[in-house]
């Protein structure tokens, strides 16, 4: 039963829309199939993207009075405890958001490693082929020289480690206190990263690779304009 719901309400319709996204738009390139279905994926996941954002901004702030709270009431710990479950209370936030969207993309990433791992064969897609879905003949694994199904690929998971270390180095630095913790953070999950990978088809990178753009694309944009809505609560 768990094996057919799998396969009839997961498995099958990724398939088949990575095929039609391989034969319609990506010119034949299953490289930029992948690019495009995770794309696609993502705008179909922006909302509950919006929600974890706006989220994280309320937590932060929650963060922010609770540390005021505390310096305004340290003589009255009792009095502290309180002002600091009623900010909490005001601004309950949820993660569920959050959670819906990362178990969306770990579900993907799942569905596509046994895409890839299974093989894409005209056997194999024949059986898993809509009716309406155009048979698409030998796949194209090339992108730009590599074999988006080989194991053990050093350069797009160094691109995807050296990517993340970037952007981990950027968020903390622009924080005025260094936690070791990060710091120490900062070198091991890239490092991490680039071991999964390299041991995982090599298509695994460019999803990575693509859902780490996207998201600091919209984090660019949440912070543009939240930038600016604050600067005009300041001018008021």
């Amino acid at each position: 039963m768990l094996s057919y719901f799998w396969v009839t309400y997961l498995y099958q319709p990724l398939f088949n829309g990575l095929i039609w996204i391989y034969l319609n738009i990506a010119d034949r390139n299953m490289g930029w199939a992948v690019v495009w279905l995770t794309i696609f994926l993502r705008i179909i996941l922006l909302p509950f993207t919006i929600i974890s954002e706006r989220d994280a901004l309320k937590q932060k702030e929650v963060e922010e009075q609770a540390v005021k709270a505390s310096k305004a009431f340290k003589n009255d710990p009792v009095a502290q405890k309180e002002e600091i479950r009623r900010i909490m209370r005001k601004h309950r936030v949820s993660p569920w958001a959050k959670v819906v969207s990362l178990g969306f993309q770990v579900l993907v990433f799942v569905l596509l490693y046994q895409v890839f791992i299974r093989g894409i064969s005209g056997e194999r897609i024949a059986k898993l082929l809509y009716h309406w879905i155009d048979f698409p003949g030998k796949i194209n694994s090339d992108f730009y020289g590599f074999n988006i199904a080989a194991h053990h690929d050093v350069f797009w998971a160094g691109i995807v480690a050296i990517y993340l270390f970037l952007s981990i180095y950027i968020g903390e630095a622009s924080k005025p206190k260094q936690d070791k913790s990060k710091l120490t953070f900062l070198f091991l999950f890239p490092a991490f990263t680039f071991f999964a990978l390299w041991y995982l088809p090599m298509v695994k990178s460019l999803f990575v690779l693509t859902t780490m753009i996207f998201s600091d694309i919209i984090g660019s944009i949440r912070k543009m304009f939240f930038s600016r809505k604050k600067t005009e609560v300041k001018g008021h």
